[in-house]
């Protein structure tokens, strides 16, 4: 089970790579806090035992993926995945994927999070949307049903709006108290400039 989520969310972060930058065929690296690990997992492993869970990983996933390099340092782990993942992932997407669509919409300007509402909506009338007053985003969007379990936030900085989407564990551990910053954190993209 640990391993399919973790497959499956890297496939999400290349998509949302390629939705923002393009496809490119390329070696693409990905980032996961140990905490993401864990929940994925199932687990409660330190860094040193997380590793040791994912060992059969580069091989479960070889298909998909084809050559997969894991490694961390301290409680930040790589996922090095191999051109075969880029291409894969464009060879599947679909023209008509959500991500697609919210990418294109927030990089247009004057994009307001009513517009973003609007997208989300389109695709479900089951929607939970939360205002949010912690610093760092002003609202919380996500689907209510459906293979979409992202929990999206967004801050709108006056000439445009950003976003982050996290796992629902990962965003019930930020508990997203008013002085809590998640700068830093979280699923990221370090190969190209996203």
């Amino acid at each position: 089970m640990g391993y399919e989520r973790l497959e499956k969310s890297l496939i999400d972060l290349v998509k949302e790579e390629q939705a923002k930058l393009g496809y490119r065929k390329e070696m693409i690296r990905l980032y996961y806090p140990l905490s993401s690990l864990n929940h994925f997992m199932e687990a409660n492993a330190d860094a040193e035992e997380m590793q040791e869970l994912l060992a059969d990983f580069p091989k479960a996933a070889e298909d998909i993926f084809g050559e997969v390099g894991i490694t961390h340092v301290k409680d930040r782990f790589c996922f090095a995945l191999s051109e075969k993942a880029s291409e894969y992932v464009h060879e599947n997407m679909k023209p008509n994927e959500f991500i697609k669509e919210l990418v294109e919409l927030v990089a247009k300007h004057g994009c307001t999070i009513e517009d973003i509402e609007v997208l989300f909506r389109s695709h479900s009338d089951k929607i939970v949307t939360e205002p949010m007053d912690n610093g760092e985003f002003d609202r919380m969007i996500r689907f209510e049903e459906g293979e979409d379990k992202y929990y999206y936030c967004f801050k709108d900085e006056g000439c445009h709006i950003i976003y982050h989407r996290f796992l629902p564990e990962d965003y019930a551990d930020f508990d997203f108290k008013p002085d809590k910053k998640i700068r830093n954190r979280g699923n990221t993209n370090e190969n190209r400039n996203i």
